[in-house]
């Protein structure tokens, strides 16, 4: 049986503190993971944006479903995966060891609006060979519904995508059950 060691004393706390602060590291002004998600008024976000537009004018009905979801609770862990994906692939994805290439905040974002954002990003991700992608959905409540509106539907709008062969809730650090990580198939399969 193997002992914990002791927890440190005020003194070596302030001593790595210190030491820290002699090395130049510095506090992090957020606690927030960084999806790298471009500007509104960046031009990749405008192509990706027309894209969209287009897409939706020659297909009036995406491939998400924009009708009724299952609600889930602000802290329920979203998972999924197909039937054949080896199980070492989702633990890992679960553990956060899967690393993740791109990602999509979809705060501030209308339903629709996070529909075609969300649906934009997929379609660029698989077509740029990108293996996994963070997307950020939040928590929050709906105004007019008593359920987190975005995660209840990116839930659902994931689970139809083709493209997709697992998702789970984050890690804390990329945003808890606030975000998911989202394993895309590989090009040509």
């Amino acid at each position: 049986m193997t002992r914990r060691p002791p927890l440190p004393d005020d003194d070596e706390i302030n001593a790595f503190r210190q030491a820290l602060q002699a090395a130049g590291v510095r506090r992090l002004p957020s606690n927030r993971a960084d999806p790298g998600k471009p500007r509104k008024d960046s031009s990749a976000h405008a192509v990706r944006r027309q894209a969209a537009v287009e897409a939706n004018t020659l297909q009036a009905n995406g491939r998400t479903s924009d009708g009724r979801v299952e609600a889930v609770r602000p802290s329920e862990y979203l998972e999924f995966s197909v039937p054949d994906l080896p199980w070492r692939t989702l633990s890992q994805l679960k553990r956060g060891q899967t690393a993740w290439q791109a990602g999509l905040d979809l705060h501030g974002y209308t339903l629709e609006e996070a529909r075609i954002e969300l649906e934009s990003f997929l379609r660029e991700s698989a077509g740029q060979g990108l293996r996994c992608v963070l997307v950020v959905h939040g928590k929050a409540w709906g105004t007019t519904a008593d359920y987190p509106v975005l995660k209840s539907h990116t839930n659902t709008w994931l689970r139809e995508w083709p493209g997709v062969l697992a998702f789970c809730s984050a890690i804390d650090m990329d945003g808890g059950t606030g975000a998911v990580y989202v394993l895309l198939r590989k090009p040509g399969r």
